[in-house]
């Protein structure tokens, strides 16, 4: 499997508060672009994957709602996942 829970753990210790939190809108939106990447690379070997690709769209949406939130509440905060992550608006 892609993402086993020795992943998760990184992740969360990297980018969130600590290993355990994984609430933190920080370490949501670092595992949704772990999985956006991956399901990315398999749409270009099968292009025809429509389940795939509608689960796709959903994470972008999950994780563009997340980064709304962020803008709202700490926009230090986003500016800060935005540019470890290196994602662009």
């Amino acid at each position: 499997m892609y993402l086993d829970s020795a992943k998760k753990k990184e992740l969360f210790e990297k980018y969130g508060k600590s290993a355990t939190n994984t609430g933190s809108a920080e370490s949501q939106i670092a595992l949704f672009t772990f999985r956006i990447s991956h399901l990315t690379e398999h749409l270009k070997v099968n292009h025809k994957d429509y389940a795939t690709e509608r689960s796709l769209k959903i994470l972008v949406g999950k994780r563009r709602r997340l980064l709304d939130y962020l803008i709202k509440i700490d926009i230090e905060r986003y500016r800060a996942i935005i540019k470890e992550l290196g994602i662009r608006k």
